[in-house]
């Protein structure tokens, strides 16, 4: 299926590991030019040549904290009038609530609500104006099923979620269309990281945890970020005018309910 995406221009954030890169992959091979981030910058710049040696397409890494003014002003200059915003960012720490000061909320505020409102902000009348333009932000499963370890991250995100179900409706009349991506466990560098916490405080082997994670889901496995990313372009596409505000969980059936 061709989703009508050859030409455009993305904006792809957190993108040198993981479901960031998954997504910059995905929509590369639909023929979209992109922009990059991340702070790592060696990360990114291998991913950028990467993505340029397997697809072809334009790719420019733009090294950077998108969780700051200096971090989104950089990505904003090198793309200035995107088709399409891939808002990603990592996660707050696993912990207990008891421990977390204010600095550290601030910072998960910033990171998971604030910097994706932002970006938005600086590129939704733009694309109105252009009738066309495609919002994804990754989330979380835990807007869904709140996670006890992942406080901060079920906050910040909760709060992402409720401003974008309001905004989507907005601007879905001038074709700029927004949703969210709700990843359960994939196999990324954060879950490896969770699952080797949890390897020391059981004291077991961290592919023991990993084998737990997968038969844990109908499935019987973890996701592969490579079917995030292509679901993530199937909600990029020109194709999907419909789908206004919804958030997409991906978790291989682990959210148990009539009605997801």
């Amino acid at each position: 299926m061709d989703l009508g995406l050859k030409g455009k221009k993305a904006i792809v954030c957190a993108a040198s590991k993981g479901l960031g890169r998954a997504c910059a992959i995905s929509l590369a091979r639909e023929g979209v030019d992109l922009v990059i981030t991340a702070r790592t910058a060696s990360d990114l710049e291998k991913t950028a040549e990467e993505i340029r040696q397997m697809t072809g397409v334009k790719v420019i890494a733009v090294p950077g904290d998108i969780s700051t003014e200096e971090g989104r002003a950089a990505a904003l200059a090198a793309c200035p009038e995107p088709d399409i915003l891939v808002n990603n960012a990592g996660g707050p720490p696993h912990g207990d609530f008891r421990e977390w000061d204010r600095d550290a909320w601030i910072k998960a505020i910033d990171q998971n609500m604030l910097a994706p409102i932002f970006l938005i902000k600086a590129v939704v009348d733009g694309m109105a104006a252009r009738k066309f333009g495609r919002i994804v932000n990754i989330t979380s499963a835990s807007v869904k099923s709140p996670i006890p370890v992942l406080g901060m991250s079920n906050g910040a995100r909760a709060g992402l979620t409720g401003f974008v179900a309001g905004l989507a409706r907005q601007v879905a009349k001038d074709n700029v269309i927004i949703n969210n991506i709700l990843p359960g466990p994939f196999l990324t560098d954060r879950l490896r990281s969770g699952a080797l916490a949890a390897s020391k405080q059981r004291n077991v082997p961290v592919d023991e945890i990993l084998a737990e994670r997968a038969a844990g889901t109908p499935t019987g496995r973890v996701g592969d970020p490579a079917e995030f990313g292509d679901a993530c372009a199937f909600l990029c596409s020109a194709k999907i005018g419909f789908i206004v505000g919804h958030n997409l969980l991906l978790d291989g059936g682990n959210f148990n309910s009539t009605i997801a």
